[in-house]
């Protein structure tokens, strides 16, 4: 069995919160999260309704630029198949958005990542007896969508002990009133580090969303 908790305390040893940059697409934004200090890097897969989605080729690039930025596979009810290719190809979780087919999340040789959004946070338990599972990410109704949700819904999420993820709409303007209000492990960010007028992630932003998270300290 994969062990979840041995992976959270090696990651939360700093008296800091993690900071997840999701949705990379090219090895350039991949150079800025290490300049910056980023722990974790996100990148879709199997996902083409995603404006950000890319394909394996393009993630092993990316991946070979992050050092020891930890590289998570950001899918969607991905099959067996998916969940193989993604295990074979060196990303170190895999987060799964949606349902997912037992027999395919038996494919998964890596940490598993649940993202829940505000609808189906109800299901958290099934989750939480898995022994494979690593920890949650907390997003809005529409992944990607940029959207903030009411954070009081997390109020009564139980912590087990695995990593707690806010994401949904965060910006280098809210994050530290975000980690105020929830106190996540970590807090995870796509489209409010993003240039406005192109495609693409802003490593100012980038540089004002981690450097806002590092000054806020863990309880």
């Amino acid at each position: 069995m994969i062990s979840a908790i041995t992976d959270k305390e090696m990651m939360t040893v700093a008296d800091r919160t993690l900071v997840k940059i999701c949705g990379l697409t090219s090895t350039g934004e991949a150079e800025v999260l290490r300049r910056c200090g980023a722990d974790m890097a996100g990148m879709v897969l199997f996902f083409e309704k995603s404006k950000r989605c890319i394909g394996l080729d393009r993630a092993a690039e990316i991946m070979a630029k992050l050092g020891d930025i930890k590289k998570v596979a950001v899918t969607v009810s991905p099959t067996a198949e998916q969940l193989r290719a993604i295990s074979a190809a060196g990303f170190d979780y895999v987060q799964i958005h949606g349902a997912v087919e037992e027999e395919a999340l038996a494919a998964a040789e890596i940490p598993v990542i649940k993202a829940f959004n505000v609808t189906d946070i109800d299901t958290l338990p099934e989750w939480q007896a898995r022994e494979n599972v690593a920890g949650y990410v907390f997003d809005a109704a529409e992944y990607g969508s940029g959207k903030v949700f009411d954070w009081r819904l997390l109020e009564a999420v139980p912590r087990d002990g695995r990593l707690f993820i806010l994401a949904g709409g965060l910006t280098p303007d809210n994050v530290r009133n975000a980690i105020d209000a929830v106190r996540p492990d970590a807090v995870d960010v796509s489209s409010g580090v993003e240039y406005k007028d192109r495609p693409g992630k802003d490593p100012q932003l980038i540089e004002r969303f981690i450097a806002a998270a590092a000054r806020c300290q863990r309880t």
